[in-house]
Parts: C-alpha cells; sequence; structure tokens
C-alpha cells in the first residue's frame, strides 16, 4: 500500500461527492414525481372500471326487468353489457389505453404463474416518462459517484474504504450499481425513491458527518485482505440496504392488500404502482441469499486477517461481535423462512432487523465503542 497523497485529487473527489449527491436529489424527485403520477394513473383507470362496470350492472336489470315483463329477453353473465371490474383491471384483463394492469396489487391477485416475478417485468405499453428520466438522471449520478470514489482511491494511492467516510460513500455507490444493474432486467422502478434517497442519505452522512481528509492507512490495514474483507463487506451491504427497502414496501403493501379484502379503504395509493407483497418478499429472499453468502464470506476474511494481524483469529473486540450478530440475524432470516415456514410480515421484519444491526454496526460501534476496528477516521 502506498503512501503518496495527492490533496489536488482529493479536494476534486470531495466537488464530485456533492455533485453527485446533489444529481441523486435531483433522480429521488423524479422517481417520487413518477410514484406520484403513476398511482393516480392507475386509480384513474381502477374507477373508471368500477364506473363502466355499475352502468353495466343498471343495464343488465333493465334488460333483465325488460324480460320477465316480455318473457323473451334474457341476459347471461357473459352478455355483451357486462364490463370488466376492479379485480380485472388489478389482474391484467384490460388495458383499454391505461396502465391499470401493469402489477397485481390486490390480496386476491396474486401471481398464479409459472413466473412468479412476471409483475416484475417491463410492460412495453405503458408510458413513463418521469420514471425514464429519473433513471437516466440516477445513471448520471452513478458516474459521477464513481469518479469521485476512483479520484479518492487515486489521491490516497490506495483502495477508498480506509474509513467512515470511504466505506460510506462507497457503499452507497455499490447500493447505485446493484439497482441499476438489477434495473436492466427487471422492474424495479416503484422502489427507486427509497433507494435513491438512502443512496442520497449515505453521502450525507459521509459529506457532513464523517468528513475525512486523504490519508495513507494505518499500520494494521497496509494488507492485501483489506481489499478482500472490507469489498466483499460493502458489497453484502449494498444488497442489504436495497431488501430494506423491499421489505419496508413489502409491509404497507400487506397492511394495504389486508385492508383490500376485507372491502375497507386502501389508503397510501402510491402502493398501486408496487408489486403484491408475496412477489416482493420472494424477490427480496432472493437478494438476501446474495447478501448473507458475501457476509459470510466477510466474516471468515475478517478472522483471517485477525489472524495475521493480531495474532488471533477471534477476540471478542466489539466489530468482530457485531459482526457474529448481523450474521446470526440474517442466518435466523434464512432459516425461519426455508424450514420454519415464516412467510410475509414475520420474514420483513427479521430482513428489517438484519438491516438495523448492519447500521448500528457501522455507526454507534465505529464512533462509540473503543476496540481494534477503530479505524474510522474521526
Amino acid at each position: 500500500m502506498g503512501s503518496n497523497i495527492n490533496e489536488t485529487l482529493g479536494v476534486w473527489s470531495e466537488w464530485f461527492m456533492l455533485l453527485a449527491a446533489f444529481t441523486y436529489l435531483v433522480a429521488f424527485v423524479a422517481f417520487v414525481w413518477d410514484m406520484a403520477s403513476h398511482s393516480k394513473a392507475i386509480g384513474d383507470a381502477e374507477r373508471a372500471a368500477q364506473r363502466q362496470n355499475a352502468v353495466g350492472r343498471e343495464d343488465s336489470k333493465e334488460l333483465v326487468g325488460a324480460g320477465s315483463r316480455g318473457g323473451s329477453v334474457s341476459v347471461s353473465a357473459s352478455a355483451p353489457g357486462r364490463t370488466v371490474g376492479h379485480d380485472d383491471a388489478h389482474n391484467g384483463a384490460v388495458d383499454n389505453g391505461s396502465v391499470a394492469g401493469e402489477f397485481r396489487t390486490t390480496a386476491d391477485a396474486r401471481p398464479k404463474g409459472a413466473d412468479e416475478f412476471e409483475a416484475l417485468n417491463y410492460k412495453d405499453s405503458v408510458s413513463r416518462p418521469a420514471a425514464r428520466a429519473a433513471v437516466v438522471v440516477m445513471g448520471i449520478a452513478f458516474v459521477l459517484h464513481a469518479f469521485a470514489v476512483v479520484a479518492r482511491g487515486i489521491a490516497a494511492d490506495r483502495v477508498p474504504w480506509a474509513n467512515m467516510y470511504e466505506f460510506c460513500s462507497t457503499g452507497a455507490l455499490v447500493v447505485a450499481g446493484v439497482y441499476l444493474v438489477t434495473l436492466s432486467f427487471k422492474d424495479l422502478r416503484f422502489v427507486g425513491p427509497m433507494v435513491s434517497g438512502l443512496v442520497l442519505l449515505m453521502l450525507c452522512a459521509a459529506t457532513i458527518a464523517f468528513p475525512t481528509p486523504v490519508s495513507p492507512l494505518p499500520p494494521a490495514l497496509q494488507s492485501y485482505w483489506l481489499v478482500i474483507h472490507v469489498s466483499i463487506a460493502v458489497a453484502a451491504s449494498g444488497l442489504f440496504t436495497i431488501t430494506f427497502a423491499m421489505a419496508v414496501l413489502q409491509l404497507l403493501q400487506s397492511r394495504r392488500e389486508k385492508n383490500a379484502a376485507a372491502g375497507e379503504d386502501t389508503k397510501l395509493g402510491f402502493l398501486r404502482v408496487v408489486p403484491n407483497s408475496t412477489t416482493l418478499e420472494n424477490f427480496a429472499f432472493r437478494l438476501n441469499s446474495v447478501g448473507f453468502v458475501f457476509w459470510t464470506f466477510t466474516l471468515a476474511a475478517g478472522a483471517i486477517w485477525a489472524d495475521q494481524a493480531w495474532g488471533r483469529f477471534w477476540g471478542w473486540d466489539t466489530k468482530e461481535v457485531w459482526t457474529f450478530v448481523i450474521w446470526t440475524v440474517y442466518a435466523a432470516y434464512m432459516h425461519a423462512r426455508v424450514t420454519r415456514g415464516w412467510n410475509g410480515n414475520r420474514s420483513a421484519w427479521l430482513s428489517i432487523a438484519g438491516y438495523m444491526c448492519v447500521v448500528f454496526n457501522f455507526t454507534v460501534v465505529n464512533v462509540y465503542f473503543p476496540g481494534l476496528h477503530s479505524y474510522s477516521g474521526l
């Protein structure tokens, strides 16, 4: 690991980090605008379908009444006067030039096909200019962000994740990168507000709460294990951030589905553009599975590095303990869901608990608990 510091490039890195944060803010606003406008369009389509269905029922009653008087007119369920109602609109049975059939979002309209993630496929017939603009802007923000992170590494002549500022900014880059890659094959624009918001929050934390000048590595970190151990930990944290966002949406969507099934008012209209809770849960489980494998490797690599640096694999240092706590929570999540049938809200809460442990480990443990891992740079 080198120690040549390029302070000028370090300043440029900080400026580009701020520019990336501002661009993520624009992407966040665009995603929110898309959610609002798209959910309104779906709501309008649903209400139009309900009105049309009501008119069809009235026409059927009149025809039945006329048939009872004249004895020659009958109406079956398949009469032309029948129109498609609310449930049909959710199931994609009718389009009417609208977006009503994009996602299944009610409790009685869950995916029953061979592909349980069909609700996450892109729909060619749906026009969402605000969403397209948001994705483009987030892509631009990612490029600016990547330049800032790479410039930081070149300025410090090392990998850019040796303190909390660098870990947070690099972790935010991984979150944005994983999200953009996933967008290339699945329509996850509905989670865009939360992902872009979390990335923006992480950059604000890096630049405001953890500002750290470019500096050389402490002796204990001058190892190739820094590249291996921390890079995998950053990747795992990025995946856990996205699944945290999906778990929150799952809880909200599950409550909305229950209200809809009970015939109650379904609030939070923006959830119309979000897939049903089952789809969210299954997709988050897949991402959590990858994140859990990464975190397992993080734990093992950390033990090997500890043996090389301090002569022991495990020493009950606070950071080591909380790394194991995170692993235990996500292991419980995997075990409970696979073998105990902990589906639905219980699995979502376990996923959220795991991510809260990740946040606690990164913030409170790094700042307030002294130990061999006290490299926050603050």
